[in-house]
């Protein structure tokens, strides 16, 4: 796998992460619950599983500011940031959807849907750099079963909305058929940032 596109010549494989970022489009468009997210500041990445094996993280959402969209917050008393992550034109990003393969692609098709779906509903409706936050200590999922309720329905709202095939119809294939059929899977790969203290004035 390579972890980017960024050579012209390259007129072969498969771009996973440029196929994920027009799906993702496609169902932030078409979901009234999603309609709030700008997919042009949240960057798809893949990372390639460190095992073999079919259980473990299939993929995750990074939030690149504090609650309440702020760029700063304190913990044990000192100040941190997020370091900036920004695209090749200068545009911050404000989240990281990351896929991990070849795993993620070896699940059943409406799994798939449901995990991506579940990603990009951990994004927060202020649409802030934030997550979704829930009431309780557990405010990234919130009590059992609240953080899933919505997720059938709306990908069942998404469906009958008619999505072209083309959109996702790659996703119906896992990892090895991709590779056969494309040559190679690759993609965009963005690494997760790191706090870095700042100094001791008060948070924004």
């Amino acid at each position: 796998m390579q972890t980017e596109r960024r050579q012209c010549d390259r007129l072969v494989g498969f771009d996973f992460t440029f196929h994920m970022r027009c799906f993702c489009e496609d169902m932030v468009e078409r979901t009234p619950e999603l309609n709030h997210i700008d997919m042009s500041r949240v960057a798809v990445s893949f990372s390639q599983a460190r095992t073999g094996v079919d259980h473990g993280m299939y993929a995750s959402l990074t939030p690149l500011r504090f609650r309440d969209g702020k760029r700063q917050t304190i913990r044990r008393g000192r100040l941190w940031g997020v370091q900036r992550v920004v695209d090749s034109r200068g545009h911050e990003m404000l989240y990281i959807l990351s896929f991990y393969l070849p795993r993620f692609l070896q699940r059943p098709f409406r799994e798939k849907l449901c995990m991506v779906m579940h990603e990009l509903w951990h994004i927060g409706p202020r649409f802030d750099g934030d997550l979704r936050r829930y009431a309780g200590r557990c405010y990234a999922h919130g009590a059992a079963g609240q953080h899933e309720a919505p997720l059938d329905d709306m990908i069942a709202r998404w469906f009958a909305k008619n999505p072209p095939k083309e959109v996702y119809d790659f996703l119906y294939r896992n990892y090895q058929e991709l590779s056969r059929k494309y040559g190679v899977v690759y993609g965009s790969k963005w690494q997760s940032p790191k706090l870095v203290p700042l100094d001791q004035k008060k948070a924004e």
